[in-house]
């Protein structure tokens, strides 16, 4: 479960893998559940592809207040298709890509909880695959933009099967490669199902 990850501020690299820029506003250094970070999201109807920032923790657009987000931040790939928070935006293909520099983990390999960052083995930004939806705040009819990040089994994955609490079961989001970042927005729901796998994402390192 990642529940924490730091937003990239690198605009250059945005701009050169997207062809946008990071959004004007300023967003927290390190960001939790409810806190805002950037995602890109493309129209299926224009091809345009945007950058904005969206909440951590997704709020169905049926949701009566914003208290589901504490819930809804990772969403395991197995059911996303079924689970009422998340099958419409999943039917209705709204993938979207959480650029970050890093995450962190727990990790007890010494009997504790240690705080972990992980990171690409380059060092570089990265994009995790995320659902986003619209919520519209009941009393004062503001609009909200929020996001999952997609996860998928990490029992075998070399670097995420370190984390989590021995009995647990490891998981891992799901890292999208350089190469298929426009192919992840642009998503088939058939085609997304087959891109959530570990195997197939770019190689972690634990930063030391």
């Amino acid at each position: 479960m990642c529940t924490n990850f730091t937003p990239t501020k690198k605009n250059e690299w945005v701009k050169a893998h997207f062809g946008v820029d990071l959004p004007a506003q300023d967003y927290p250094e390190q960001a939790f559940p409810s806190y805002p970070a950037p995602i890109v999201v493309q129209s299926h109807t224009t091809g345009r592809i945007a950058c904005g920032l969206a909440r951590f923790g997704l709020i169905p657009s049926w949701a009566k207040d914003d208290k589901i987000g504490r819930y809804t931040y990772n969403a395991r790939s197995e059911t996303v298709s079924e689970k009422p928070s998340y099958r419409s935006a999943w039917r209705n293909r709204q993938y979207g890509l959480v650029l970050l520099d890093n995450f962190y983990e727990p990790c007890y390999e010494t009997g504790r909880a240690v705080r972990t960052e992980i990171r690409l083995e380059s060092n570089e930004p990265f994009a995790i695959a995320c659902l986003w939806d619209r919520w519209k705040q009941p009393e004062t009819g503001e609009l909200f933009v929020s996001f999952s990040m997609l996860t998928v089994n990490a029992d075998e994955h070399p670097v995420m099967k370190r984390f989590h609490k021995a009995g647990d079961e490891k998981r891992t989001p799901v890292i999208v490669p350089e190469s298929q970042y426009t192919d992840w927005l642009g998503a088939s729901v058939d085609q997304a199902a087959q891109m959530m796998k570990w195997e197939k994402m770019p190689q972690l390192t634990v930063a030391l």
